[in-house]
Order: C-alpha cells, then structure tokens, then sequence
C-alpha cells in the first residue's frame, strides 16, 4: 500500500534508491562470499584447528561456529530479501512482512576472553560478521523506517498559523 501511494505521488523511495544502489551490490557479495568462506573455513581448515584445542575451548569454538553460522544465515537471508526486491520479484512491502522472520540481532558472540582462546581465522570471521550484521542493521533501520506523512495543502500553513496565533495575544 505504501509502495503505490508513493509511486502515485510521484515521491522517490529511499528505500527502493538504496536497494538499486551499487552500494548494496557491494553489500550483497560481500555478505555471500562470507558465507562462502565461512562454510569453506569449518569444513576444512577450521574442523582441523579445532581438534588441536583443549576440550573447553573446544566447546567455545563448537558455540561460536554455530554462533556464526547462525548470524551469517540470518544475514544472507535479509541480503536475498531485498535482492528480490532489486530484481522486481517482491514488493518493498512484501519484504518488510517478511524480514520480521529474519532476526538481525540474532547470534551476538560470547565473551571476550573465550573468543581470544580461539584460532585467528575464526575470530577474524566472528568480528568480520559482526561488522557485516552493523552494516546491515544500519541499512535496514533507513530503508524499512515508516515516512512522515506529508501534510495536505499549503506547507506554510502550519507556520503561518503559529504567526497568527502570536500576534492574536
């Protein structure tokens, strides 16, 4: 409903501008190669650091892979969201019904001081996660924040009524 009452004001939707943007491009590989790197990263390399770990920074590990895991899902999701809404499958609207199922604070990371037991690479994947799920809550609070209606008539009008009602003292 938005969407059309926009579009027959002849308004521009900020939240449709950035969609389209070569900045959520951008956004949109960065967060699928995460992805991509991240699976990569626990099937190989990470499953093979963490059998060198002592059995409690192993369970660390264990919760802060699923951790992000997790984080990263939620993420692609919201990325593959408004990717439909870029190639005109969905509406704006019919996203943001559907971005309720997306939990962008989901997966916060545990303490500092387990996080530091575990191997660099994975850290580097939590905090580089961390920093996509800002990016991305940043986006979303600007594209999906409802408008100030915008008043019938003459936009003066409520500051000549505030004059009026000055001088009618």
């Amino acid at each position: 409903m938005l969407d059309q009452s926009a579009a027959e004001n002849g308004l521009v939707m900020l939240s449709e501008r950035l969609t389209n943007s070569p900045a959520f491009g951008v956004l949109f590989r960065e967060g699928m190669e995460m992805v991509e790197e991240t699976a990569a990263y626990l099937d190989g390399a990470g499953r093979t650091e963490a059998k060198t770990l002592d059995r409690a920074a192993s369970l660390t590990y264990a919760t802060e892979s699923m951790r992000l895991t997790t984080r990263l899902m939620q993420l692609a999701s919201w990325l593959l969201l408004h990717r439909a809404v870029k190639e005109g499958e969905m509406t704006l609207t019919q996203a943001n019904r559907e971005k309720t199922k997306v939990k962008l604070t989901a997966a916060e990371p545990g303490a500092s001081d387990l996080i530091e037991k575990l191997p660099p690479t994975l850290r580097d994947l939590i905090a580089r996660s961390m920093a996509l799920q800002a990016k991305i809550r940043r986006l979303d609070a600007t594209m999906h924040s409802v408008p100030e209606p915008v008043p019938a008539g003459n936009p003066l009008m409520p500051q000549m009524d505030l004059l009026k009602a000055a001088f009618e003292r």
